[in-house]
């Protein structure tokens, strides 16, 4: 076992050394972005990432189950390969043990062999992610239950589809990824069951618009189970899966796959005695760095971020936010100036076609944080209604209660709904009234929208509500 680090001959050249944990899109964002700036000779970046693969989509997973993605190759942005020919040291299948925030080091394995090595920095990057919540239960280890977190989970579920004779699939939980991975089984020709322990699927909705979700599902033959806790996982005498179990019933299952949501990776970091928020995730500045270590940033579905909205820390683990933090660190760590100003928690998704969209705060959200709001829903269509393909979409809005401040959009229809909360975003992130919305000079032709934009309708009835609650 070979403990050296090997950093003479580069402090004797001074050269400075950058440390990524984590090859990724938060990882190797920043790594690219500081060699985009500083060439080998003025740093030499090292990048450790423990799986077999890097900077790959796995919100793309669902789709490769499903088969719209036709290979995994697609879903990878930048091989380990094509990273190395640009100066990086990438070590792929090594895993971090240890950061020794005093020493400047980090204590990394070589996972087929077991060698371990001491690794000095200069300048550190933690981009660690998120782990999959994977719940202590009776069976949960047995053959036929699959995680979807990275391209080896995809291919582990992948193989138990190839070579399971039954077409029975039960997911537990029903959030992003438990929805998308009913609607890949649902396309795979399964027969699908959601065990879902919220009242309604999608938690990041309000029960309202989550019923609408739930509605779809069901219309496409997914069986939803709400209100329900997994107990245990039942296994057949060969040791698989055979059914999944709550206090009332039993559903059978060839399959079984969780989607349950993720927790910050702060294993290392909170061993290292870096500062964690209530979330679980690690804080940092404006500039992504971890509080109170000038030579440490950190950045992707490990740190908690601003809302915006709120005013108060969130984890959300989105590639678009893992990204972004990548391009902030990597331009301070080059030498450069950048800074992450903070979220409003957009996201979309869909389950066949039915478009899920949200962004800001939702009503329970804004109770947490003590704003006083005003909540409207509308019903619109996707195009004007005489036009062919005018499709039916629901839309809430919350506005601040007196100043009328928007807080929080919900979308659910068919085509055309979702990508319409990119205006509610924008709208969030300057601050924007909604009756000042209501003025938006929005693109418009009976193919895209009606004369008036559903968020528009919605803004139009919050301003109204404002004003009859504000007399």
């Amino acid at each position: 076992m070979s403990m050296s680090d090997g950093r003479t001959s580069d402090t004797q050249r001074g050269t400075e050394r950058l440390v990524v944990i984590g090859g990724d899109a938060a990882g190797m964002s920043a790594a690219s972005q500081a060699r985009r700036l500083k060439g080998p000779g003025e740093l030499e970046i090292v990048a450790f990432e423990r799986g077999n693969f890097t900077s790959f989509s796995a919100c793309g997973i669902p789709y490769w189950v499903s088969g719209d993605v036709p290979d995994r190759d697609r879903l990878i942005a930048r091989s380990a390969e094509e990273h190395r020919e640009r100066d990086i040291d990438l070590r792929m299948r090594t895993e971090v043990m240890e950061i020794d925030v005093p020493g400047g080091r980090v204590r990394a394995r070589a996972l087929e062999t077991g060698a371990e090595s001491w690794t000095s920095y200069d300048k550190l990057v933690i981009a660690t992610g998120a782990r999959p919540i994977r719940p202590d239960l009776p069976g949960v280890d047995a053959p036929g239950v699959h995680g979807v977190q990275t391209l080896d989970d995809g291919q582990a579920l992948l193989d138990t589809l190839a070579t399971t004779e039954g077409r029975r699939a039960v997911v537990v939980g029903a959030g992003y990824i438990g929805v998308e991975m009913a609607e890949a089984l649902i396309t795979r020709g399964y027969q699908v069951t959601v065990v879902n322990r919220g009242a309604e699927p999608m938690s990041t909705l309000d029960p309202d618009m989550g019923r609408l979700v739930h509605e779809a599902m069901e219309g496409l033959g997914i069986t939803m189970v709400n209100d329900a806790e997994v107990t245990k996982l039942l296994t057949g005498d060969d040791g698989r899966v055979r059914a999944v179990a709550t206090e009332d019933a039993e559903y059978p299952a060839d399959v079984v796959v969780l989607g349950i949501g993720v927790r910050p990776e702060t294993t290392l970091a909170r061993a290292a005695g870096l500062p964690v928020g209530d979330h679980g995730g690690l804080l940092t500045d404006l500039a992504m760095r971890v509080r109170g270590h000038e030579n440490i940033w950190a950045g992707g579905d490990c740190v908690e971020v601003l809302d915006l909205v709120s005013g108060q820390e969130r984890h959300i683990a989105l590639g678009t936010h893992a990204n972004k933090h990548g391009q902030v660190i990597g331009a301070n760590v080059g030498g450069g100036y950048a800074t992450f100003p903070g979220v409003v928690g957009t996201a979309v998704s869909k389950v066949c076609d039915l478009e899920i969209a949200r962004t800001g705060l939702r009503e329970k959200d804004a109770d947490r944080a003590g704003l006083r709001f005003e909540s409207v829903t509308i019903e619109s269509t996707s195009r004007a209604g005489y036009y062919p393909g005018a499709a039916l979409m629901t839309v809430k809005m919350l506005a601040e209660h007196r100043t009328g401040r928007l807080l929080g959009v919900q979308i659910v229809g068919r085509e055309g709904a979702a990508k319409r909360v990119d205006i509610a975003a924008v709208a969030l992130t300057a601050g924007m009234t909604v009756e000042q919305m209501t003025a938006l000079d929005l693109g418009y032709a009976p193919p895209f929208s009606p004369v008036w934009d559903p968020v528009l309708v919605a803004a139009r009835k919050a301003t109204a509500a404002v004003r009859a609650h504000s007399r």
